[in-house]
């Protein structure tokens, strides 16, 4: 896709008013060497009748300008610390990046999962390949389809907020974008919260044994993005089998996440034929704004995130259902309080810890952030989703059906029949 792409405008906007000249700590869970890349999104936008193009352009360049005066550590550049310890944000205001082009594809092609991971690169085609090497924090590119739609790539250092801040950054741009010029930061419903102090400093678990050659097996492999939507009934499905055989004294029946990604996560190392005594582990992602004392104020932007960590044998995953999966998911979330934040960020701060790559699948419940609510003035967008679908495995909003969900992995060209086929039947 988008192999004819034509950039119309690159340029740098920087805040539209004088903002601090300083040196921002970032805390010890924003520094993790995981995080050290770009979160990138890609929303779809129908076409509008009427809408003139140019307008909409200048009113986001506009609202850019303006949004980097409250969000101005966004438009500085991260560098490590002297002493190596962690990240800091240098302040001069050297700005945000944003392109507006135009392609020559259609939006009927965000129906089906890309051909291959990259395809849609182009639709963000400001690439930062490492975020400590002065590249700006932000980066934008408004592309219009050669049907009037129109799709909006964007790019935030990781190291400088997390899904939530970054979504809440979007709804806020978007917010002043669609004023007509008329929106005012005091009037902005979320207020942005540096402090990343607050977040001032369970010990990682040990690696584990590679039993399949798993960092080398699938390297020669192409991998080709799978997406599947799951509706309420096949939720529902998963729900009543795992509680069918839920363990005496569980504090509550699964809930969708818990069912859908332990789900996933059983489809995946079948699907893949990994050993039976090869240990799996399921990263994901766990708000802590509400989990650490005191909790987080609104409107931190800042990673406030842990990775929660459900593991055990391929085995005993295959065997024993999707109850029993759910039921280790559902555990490592309820380890999540305050100690256990603590003691991540001591080990993070202390240890440079990262998480392990051996029979780990990540995933990342992007369906709750709300960028399906972005709306600069062209309506709500019909697709959300990475730019690249390499990194991990996200959970979607989808258009207009609410209760459904789109999960969208890469897998390996000789596992994806398996996958698509397991993954697809709640009884696998």
């Amino acid at each position: 896709m988008a192999n004819s792409l034509h950039v119309k405008e690159a340029r740098v906007v920087k805040p539209s008013e004088a903002t601090p000249t300083r040196i921002l700590s970032l805390s010890a869970l924003d520094s993790q060497l995981f995080l050290r890349f770009t979160i990138e999104y890609l929303l779809v936008f129908k076409a509008c009748p009427g809408l003139d193009q140019g307008t909409i352009s200048a009113r986001i360049k506009i609202a850019l300008g303006r949004i980097l005066v409250p969000y101005y550590p966004l438009a500085g550049r991260v560098r490590a610390k002297p002493d190596g310890s962690s990240l800091e944000v240098v302040r001069r205001a050297q700005g945000a990046v944003f392109i507006e082009a135009a392609c020559d594809n259609s939006i009927a092609e965000f129906d089906r999962a890309p051909r291959y991971v990259s395809q849609w690169r182009k639709l963000l085609s400001f690439h930062v390949a490492d975020v400590l090497q002065g590249a700006p924090l932000l980066a934008m590119q408004l592309t219009w389809l050669n049907d009037g739609a129109a799709t909006l790539g964007v790019g935030f250092n990781h190291c400088v907020c997390d899904g939530l801040g970054s979504t809440e950054f979007l709804n806020s741009l978007a917010e002043l974008a669609s004023s007509h010029g008329g929106g005012r930061f005091a009037d902005l419903k979320t207020k942005t919260i540096w402090d990343r102090h607050l977040l001032d400093p369970i010990k990682p678990s040990p690696s584990l044994p590679d039993l399949c050659g798993f960092l080398t097996r699938f390297s020669n492999e192409r991998l080709i993005p799978a997406s599947v939507t799951f509706d309420k009934k096949f939720q529902n499905e998963l729900k009543r089998l795992a509680g069918s055989v839920s363990q005496p004294g569980e504090s509550s029946a699964s809930t969708t996440f818990e069912v859908l990604s332990g789900h996933v996560w059983r489809s995946w190392p079948r699907a893949l034929n990994l050993p039976s005594k090869q240990i799996s582990k399921l990263l994901f992602t766990i708000n802590i704004r509400n989990r650490v004392k005191p909790s987080l104020p609104s409107g931190y932007y800042g990673n406030a995130f842990v990775l929660g960590c459900a593991q055990t044998s391929v085995k005993d995953l295959t065997e024993k259902g999707i109850g029993y999966a759910s039921t280790l998911i559902k555990r490592a979330k309820e380890r999540v309080n305050n100690e256990y934040v603590r003691s991540v960020n001591e080990s993070v701060s202390q240890k440079r810890a990262s998480p392990d790559s051996v029979g780990v699948l990540i995933t990342s419940q992007w369906s709750r952030l709300g960028l399906e609510r972005v709306d600069f003035g062209m309506g709500m967008p019909v697709h959300v989703g990475p730019i690249c679908s390499d990194k991990y495995c996200p959970i979607l909003p989808v258009h207009n059906q609410t209760d459904a969900v789109k999960v969208m992995l890469a897998i390996p060209a000789s596992g994806v029949d398996k996958y698509d086929y397991l993954v697809k039947s709640p009884y696998s």
